[in-house]
């Protein structure tokens, strides 16, 4: 007895991670796409590059590179087949730069590649660069010129920088994970640098909230509570043109296809509710209080926030609010401030208190493996992930689908930010 046609089974979903690029003002100029091809546990640690990548750039044809680059430069790496078999044409040029490894022999049929690529527009960079690099035959293909800082000494770096930066090619650092190491990568000649040392500040010396940051926490502190102080919300946002012009920017956006015109900020609360209400201001107070900081900071907190709610009816973690644990996880960094004076005065739930304080000294608590799989499915450590999905009983395919999701969340949050941010 036939059953019918059967479905076809779903195309692989790569899992992809990224990391900033950034100019020595921490402005975010692109990201480095890490990725791996599958998640299932036979699959998960696969090093076949070629077939990842190229299920990568289907997978950045659907959701788009805006969405997962936050309207910034894509680098991908590449191997020489990927190179050879001119994937990358299926990616718009003025979005895409290809990475092109260190295993890749800079043969004829490689550098008739590269020119091809030149010919229509892509950015090419040269990837963990070394002196006397057998690649030297790309350098005229090559926008950017990557160097792990941390292989070789200053005076190496140094002269990799003064003899290939120009007008052309940008040198740029990998691995940079304190301002120390930034700044001694600035001296020795790199312009661009990739890693997380924005992400921990070193020198935290305000012990207070600056004032423009107050009404933004204490309007989060309004909303933290068990009960919501709608009077108080009301004011605050009276009082603060920013917000207002987001809440009535946020009602007519197609997040919600509201159709009624709003009277004044108490009928704008009604319209929206509570629940929905509590959800804005958690964003948008962030948004407010990284004015000032990185973009990327404040996409991550978007991020982490909306990946922890996903996955919170999959996992145990009692009355924790995982929402506002991943929210608030990078707001020392945004606010540069100690975590400690962050929480200070916002009534948060033992759990969340303990976690966002513990995080910063190595101290766990019940909620750790859930913080620490948030912090591993960003940078990409893909075992550390599934540890930690392990330890809390999470399928793979559900913290892949669940970050995907925050992601493309995130960014339609924030694509307003620009605009919103002359206020």
């Amino acid at each position: 007895m036939s059953t019918g046609p059967q479905p076809s089974p779903e195309p692989p979903n790569p899992w992809l991670a990224r990391q900033p690029i950034l100019t020595k003002d921490e402005s975010v100029v692109g990201y480095e796409l890490l990725f791996r091809e599958s998640a299932s546990d036979s699959q998960f640690l696969s090093d076949d590059a070629d077939s990842a990548t190229s299920n990568t750039i289907d997978t950045l044809n659907v959701l788009g590179l805006d969405a997962v680059c936050d309207g910034r430069l894509a680098f991908i790496n590449c191997t020489q087949q990927m190179l050879l078999k001119d994937y990358f044409l299926l990616l718009p040029p003025d979005k895409v730069v290809i990475e092109i490894q260190e295993t890749v022999s800079p043969d004829e049929f490689v550098r008739a590649s590269c020119q091809r690529l030149k010919q229509k527009r892509y950015k090419i960079a040269l990837d963990n660069f070394v002196p006397d690099d057998p690649r030297l035959a790309l350098i005229p293909f090559a926008d950017f010129i990557k160097v792990d800082i941390r292989k070789h000494s200053p005076e190496q770096n140094t002269a990799l920088a003064k003899k290939f930066a120009g007008p052309q090619c940008c040198m740029l650092a990998q691995k940079v994970e304190t301002r120390i190491q930034m700044l001694t990568a600035e001296k020795d000649g790199f312009t661009l640098f990739q890693g997380y040392f924005f992400r921990r500040p070193e020198h935290m010396r305000a012990r207070h909230i600056p004032e423009c940051q107050v009404d933004s926490l204490r309007l989060l502190q309004a909303v933290s509570g068990k009960e919501v102080d709608f009077a108080a919300v009301e004011e605050l946002i009276k009082h603060n043109a920013s917000l207002c012009y987001r809440l009535l920017r946020y009602l007519n956006s197609p997040l919600l296809g509201l159709s009624q015109p709003v009277q004044s900020i108490r009928h704008a609360m009604s319209l929206l509710g509570e629940r929905e209400l509590v959800r804005w201001i958690r964003m948008a107070t962030t948004l407010v209080m990284g004015q000032e900081r990185c973009s990327d900071l404040v996409l991550s907190s978007l991020v982490r926030a909306r990946f922890c709610e996903l996955i919170a009816s999959r996992v145990e973690h009692g009355n924790a609010d995982l929402f506002l644990m991943g929210m608030l996880s990078i707001m020392d960094a945004i606010l540069q401030l100690p975590m400690g004076i962050v929480v200070e005065g916002l009534p948060l739930d033992p759990d969340t208190r303990a976690e966002l304080l513990g995080a910063k000294i190595g101290r766990d608590t019940r909620l750790t493996p859930l913080y620490q799989l948030m912090l591993a499915r960003e940078e990409g450590n893909w075992e550390v992930v599934a540890v930690h999905a392990n330890k809390i009983s999470l399928p793979l395919s559900c913290v892949n689908r669940a970050y995907n999701e925050a992601m493309l969340w995130a960014r339609e949050v924030t694509a307003e930010r620009p605009a919103l941010n002359k206020l």
